[in-house]
């Protein structure tokens, strides 16, 4: 069973992304500057925007965080979201989601200039992505993308299921594995709390993404032999003998199906640390104008 180890991965790419960030500068480039909005005090949306935070300096990107109170209106929302698409200062700039019930956040998502849109949310985006053209790919299905290629897991040909269908992991993750690329040509199945007989088409699968934020919900009597499987799960899971009281859980039982797998992602330690790296990769790819 190999480990498809996201810390590592994400070290070294921060390793090529600095490097790459100071040739650039080097020869004229502007610094990269990734901005953040974060609204309220989520325990998970501040310990989220603090590894990014954290990574920007590791890489030698400038950043800043906007954190607001929970009682902020849409209205003043959409006007900060306004001074960041004029910040001629700021490549990229994220909302931190969820946001608080009285804000619309596809509105605010809409606001935000696709050019600067590095977390890959904006329809202007999307619908980039499934043509196929030069676009910012929301952070963790390009970070799934990059654990798929650096570990040299093949897709073209295999039956891929993903488990969820959010907009931010389901399906654009299915786009990019069913799209022609080097993690693509896969023939893809979306399941989703609607789903019929799941365990027939998990059972058939050779790459399983599981995205539904439930945890430990995929157990070992649901996969093949051989299966590669990638856990984008991270619910905090109560655990009185942890630290911090809570634990960080999969949508895999990790422990039972890892010794069915041929390469899986460990919780924690897998998609997270690539999701912030992705971040990274698209702003340095909005300060060099590759996409427009």
């Amino acid at each position: 069973m190999l480990l498809l180890d996201g810390k590592k991965l994400a070290d070294e790419l921060k390793s090529e992304i600095k490097t790459e960030t100071e040739s650039f500068m080097a020869a004229g480039g502007r610094k990269p500057h990734l901005a953040a909005i974060l609204v309220g005090n989520d325990g998970g949306s501040l310990t989220y925007v603090g590894h990014k935070v954290k990574a920007c300096e590791q890489v030698g990107f400038k950043s800043t965080l906007l954190h607001f109170e929970d009682s902020i209106s849409e209205e003043q929302l959409l006007n900060e979201v306004k001074k960041l698409n004029d910040d001629e200062e700021v490549t990229g700039f994220i909302v931190q989601l969820p946001l608080p019930k009285h804000i619309n956040a596809d509105r605010v998502i809409m606001a935000i200039d696709p050019r600067k849109d590095v977390d890959g949310f904006h329809p202007v985006n999307v619908g980039k992505v499934t043509l196929g053209l030069p676009a910012y790919v929301s952070a963790t299905p390009l970070g799934i993308t990059k654990i798929l290629e650096r570990y040299g897991v093949e897709t073209a040909g295999k039956h891929c299921v993903v488990i969820g269908r959010s907009n931010i992991v389901g399906r654009p993750m299915s786009i990019l594995l069913s799209g022609q690329s080097a993690t693509g040509n896969a023939t893809v199945t979306v399941c989703h709390s609607r789903t019929k007989n799941l365990r027939e088409i998990t059972m058939q699968a050779d790459i399983i993404i599981a995205a539904l934020g439930k945890p430990e919900f995929l157990t070992a009597d649901m996969v093949k032999e051989g299966v590669v499987i990638i856990d984008v799960g991270t619910t905090r899971v109560t655990d009185s003998t942890a630290k911090a009281g809570w634990r960080l859980k999969g949508d895999v039982k990790f422990e039972e199906v890892s010794k069915k797998c041929a390469a899986i992602t460990p919780v924690p330690g897998g998609v997270g640390p690539m999701t912030v790296v992705s971040l990274l990769l698209n702003t340095l790819k909005a300060a060099k104008h590759e996409v427009q």
